[in-house]
């Protein structure tokens, strides 16, 4: 029988500390709140061992103690995961039947993104019918630079909120953007023209455009873009496709609560 080596068992603690914080989290949502004694009974650990997990959940702002009692309850950082899990629901939500709407007009793989610090994280995806074979992007994480998507993202950040969503900017291949200074004169094209086009910046051979999707306070909170091949979506085809996709994400963005319908 092979030995368990210090990295695998660093690991397993690491998923066991990992375990008994969810339960502590699951024990103080079911009994409201709770001692020290109770979640240690409750883990079977010793009592510093169950201090030492509160802290960390405390330091995040996931429970929070009771000064009187010195008992605890879940803290406020669970609300904030939780609004941000459910704005995204709503935002697949609104967009599907939207998103599915133009793959049918273009023909073209439609994307739904966010961002997620310092990159785009695909949340949702429909195929059109041009695209026999196309790349499932769900769940990724991109480049906010090489991306059209990762472009709206960013395009109305400060130049302060920029420098920390773009820290470095790798070159994927011969077209992607790698001067900030390029990346600027990018995004103020962005601002004054309301969409992103990459040609061949990801991926060699790969085209998308984007458009941004606003809430109700007019904030860009994700993107819808098109994308597929570059010998497919030429500068004729975007001419046609990118009013059809501006006009999406702003119906996207309509059922956000942002503007008003004419």
């Amino acid at each position: 029988m092979p030995a368990v080596t210090d990295t695998e068992a660093g690991a397993g603690a690491s998923v066991q500390s990992v375990d008994r914080a969810l339960t502590i989290l699951e024990l103080l949502a079911r009994e409201g709140d709770a001692g020290v004694t109770e979640i240690a009974a409750e883990l079977g650990v010793h009592k510093s061992t169950a201090f030492r997990l509160l802290a960390t959940l405390e330091a995040h702002r996931l429970v929070e103690q009771d000064g009187d009692r010195g008992r605890y309850r879940l803290g406020v950082g669970n609300l904030r995961l939780a609004g941000a899990t459910t704005a995204r629901l709503d935002l697949v939500t609104e967009a599907r039947p939207v998103c599915r709407q133009l793959a049918t007009d273009t023909g073209e793989t439609v994307n739904i993104t966010v961002r997620s610090e310092t990159s785009a994280l695909y949340l949702d995806q429909v195929a059109g019918s041009s695209a026999l074979q196309s790349h499932n992007w769900v769940g990724q994480h991109i480049p906010l630079h090489a991306t059209s998507n990762g472009k709206v993202l960013i395009s109305e950040l400060t130049e302060a909120e920029l420098k920390l969503a773009v820290r470095e900017l790798p070159r994927l291949t011969d077209r992607t953007v790698t001067k900030r200074a390029e990346l600027r004169t990018q995004l103020e094209h962005i601002r004054e023209v309301g969409y992103a086009v990459a040609v061949d910046e990801l991926e060699d051979g790969l085209t998308a455009a984007a458009a941004p999707i606003r809430n109700a306070h007019g904030d860009i909170v994700a993107s819808m873009s098109i994308s597929g091949p570059t010998f497919r979506l030429n500068p004729e085809r975007l001419e046609r496709d990118v009013p059809l996709l501006t006009a999406a994400a702003t119906e996207v963005s309509h059922r956000l609560g942002w503007g008003q319908r004419t």
